[in-house]
């Protein structure tokens, strides 16, 4: 498998099997056990999420001698040489990191939660996760056009996945065990505890039932809290003030949404094209 994923895999393993005993010690209780899982998920998508960006600021420091916002003002002070091989060997080292450890196939995110959800239980592997998110981290770092959040709720997910097995949880609570670990992540990666509720249950549970709601409140609530601890409480996004002073203003903002929702879709079907053709080509996905 690899020298890198199998540490990955042991770390994982070590405080994730302590966790498991932690938990088994708590209480036999299904709904009890369910809470404390609940918690320790909203602790590791806090962690994983802080975990991922320094992963990522590493790989910035290295290749380009400066990290967070300064960045850009630094790359403005690089030569353009610099810049051309720092790039290279970032999409390289992605290149060979998929090659390896995923298959050729390229990291998985979001889009791959909501299948396992769908059809597979939310059953996630934990090899993919770990080697997906090592990718992800290289590639944010490197300066490829992806957002983090993605990489970080596939890697939550799959351990929330890897616990529930671990600790023969019911099937019947693994989409809840899922949402738990997505919302911990949403709101961990934007200090957005409501959104990361939210996002759970739309997305990966597909109903507002008061069952799973308990559990992914707590994970929600867990996760922000980490991240303010260590980053404060600062929005992700910073909008600009707005007010509407007319309403002649609404039928300008519903003609807004209207062209917004159809980009949307032409974007997603420009997506689905360009992956179709490149299917259909003989390059070799590397």
């Amino acid at each position: 498998m690899g020298v890198m994923p199998t540490i990955l895999l042991r770390l994982a393993e070590g405080p994730g099997l302590r966790v498991v005993q932690v938990i088994r010690g708590v209480t036999a209780n299904e709904s009890l056990r369910l809470m404390a899982l609940a918690i320790a998920l909203g602790l590791f998508g806090g962690y994983l999420a802080l975990g991922f960006r320094e992963a990522a600021a590493l790989v910035q420091w290295f290749l380009f001698g400066e990290l967070g916002e300064r960045l850009i003002s630094r790359a403005r002070e690089l030569h353009w040489t610099h810049i051309v091989a720092a790039t290279t060997i970032g999409g390289l080292l992605v290149g060979l990191l998929n090659h390896l450890f995923l298959g050729g196939r390229r990291p998985q995110g979001v889009a791959n939660i909501i299948e396992r959800a769908a059809l597979n239980n939310g059953d996630m592997d934990l090899k993919s996760g770990l080697a997906s998110a090592l990718s992800s981290a290289v590639s944010v770092g490197v300066g490829a056009s992806v957002g983090r959040e993605g990489a970080i709720l596939h890697l939550t997910t799959t351990l929330a996945s890897h616990l529930r097995r671990a600790l023969g949880v019911a099937d019947e609570h693994a989409l809840t065990l899922l949402g738990c670990g997505v919302a911990a992540a949403v709101a961990a990666s934007f200090n957005a505890p409501i959104a990361g509720v939210f996002f759970a249950l739309e997305v990966v549970i597909g109903h507002y039932g008061l069952r799973a709601f308990s559990p992914i409140v707590l994970s929600s609530v867990v996760g922000t809290m980490i991240t303010r601890v260590h980053y404060g409480d600062f929005p992700a996004f910073v909008l600009p003030a707005y007010q509407i002073t007319t309403f002649w203003e609404l039928p300008a903002l519903l003609l807004l949404g209207v062209v917004i929702g159809l980009s949307a879709i032409a974007f997603m079907a420009g997506i689905f094209f360009a992956e179709d053709v490149f299917d259909r080509s003989r390059l070799p996905p590397l």
